[in-house]
């Protein structure tokens, strides 16, 4: 290649590099900086703050902590502002990474005075490294086996002093002696839609976006109670305006919106394909967890995991013992009507006579 060809080619790389290079700045921008910048979960941030003061004052390092929610609500970001005003270094590391006991203590052994270990979806670590870590989070110190059979020996090794930050969306699957090893368990809620619209305003800033308060309120309120759906939300918004050449304004939301598939509730083109089979095919159920699977054409772990808990939440469907059911207000949503009163009163189906269909064997 000529060098005029190959300045041509940087010329024509260059903007593309700059782009990337933009938005990764812009992801590392986003997540705030401190408790003060934080925005939403007000009493975990009170609560966050008087323990690291503590360990400030006392001159130690904190307890272990335990972030417990649903994904996309700051898990990460929160781990990151404890090293970050702790004055700490962090260590990122996720639980399916670690798979064996060697791994982690490799990880723990490596680890300096004071540094924070973040693992993220903690409960998904091997049973034998989370034994391995009840005495690594008591102690500080871990026992490595040596040798095999009769031969083996265990070697003690002591460990610097650290902080374990653990992140989980399913708190329950930890074992009991590993959740009561953490001095401090923050439960994080979803939020609501003005905490949503402030976090909007600030990644809108960021972006150099210009758009509407009533842009930014019709954003909040699809996006699920999630600060990480309303960022990206609000991206594919600035997408839309960008390439038809306007300005953000609420109809240009409505717009954006409705391309992605995202309704006035915030389903998206799952949640409705479960919400039009529940209605249409099964009369408002009630109908087994594996049916409904399959009927969408996505494995029943798709199903319960992603889509469910938000149908629950906004009370679309509710769980009983004999299936999934549609509520009144799910029927109502969609501009249909229930077939009969007992659609939109499932206790009383599930434990009175057989009125209605059970379609599926199974919850």
């Amino acid at each position: 290649m000529s060098p005029f060809d190959r300045d041509a080619a940087d010329e024509l790389l260059q903007p593309e590099m700059m782009g990337s290079e933009a938005e990764i700045a812009f992801e590392g921008a986003l997540r705030p900086k401190s408790l003060a910048e934080f925005v939403g979960q007000q009493r975990v941030r009170g609560q966050l703050q008087l323990l690291l003061d503590a360990a400030t004052i006392q001159n130690r390092t904190p307890d272990h902590i335990l972030l417990a929610g649903p994904p996309g609500l700051g898990k990460t970001t929160l781990a990151m502002i404890v090293a970050h005003e702790s004055g700490r270094p962090l260590r990122l590391s996720s639980g399916p990474a670690i798979q064996h006991a060697g791994d982690l203590a490799a990880v723990l052994s490596s680890l300096v005075p004071g540094e924070v270990l973040f693992v993220d979806e903690i409960h998904r670590m091997a049973r034998s490294a989370e034994e391995l870590l009840y005495l690594a989070m008591e102690d500080f110190r871990i026992d490595i086996m040596v040798g095999k059979g009769a031969g083996a020996t265990s070697i003690p090794l002591d460990l610097a002093p650290f902080t374990l930050v653990g992140a989980t969306t399913r708190s329950g699957l930890l074992p009991n002696p590993l959740r009561d090893r953490f001095g401090f368990t923050a439960h994080l809620e979803f939020y609501d839609p003005a905490e949503l619209v402030h976090v909007l305003r600030r990644a809108a800033v960021m972006l150099e976006l210009q758009i509407e308060e009533s842009a930014l309120i019709e954003i909040a309120g699809r996006s699920r109670g999630t600060p990480r759906i309303a960022n990206r939300l609000l991206r594919r918004v600035r997408d839309y305006a960008l390439v038809h050449g306007g300005a953000a304004t609420r109809e240009v939301v409505r717009n954006a919106l409705e391309l992605y598939d995202v309704d006035e509730l915030g389903l998206d083109r799952l949640d409705r394909a479960v919400m039009n089979i529940l209605l249409t095919r099964f009369a408002g159920g009630p109908v087994g967890l594996n049916t409904l699977a399959v009927s969408v054409g996505e494995e029943s772990e798709t199903i319960e995991s992603v889509v469910e808990p938000f149908l629950v939440r906004i009370g679309l469907i509710v769980r009983t013992p004999r299936g999934r059911m549609a509520t009144r207000a799910g029927w109502e949503h969609f501009g249909l009507s229930a077939p009969d009163e007992t659609a939109s009163r499932p206790a009383k189906s599930a434990r009175g006579p057989a009125s209605q269909p059970l379609f599926g064997d199974e919850l």
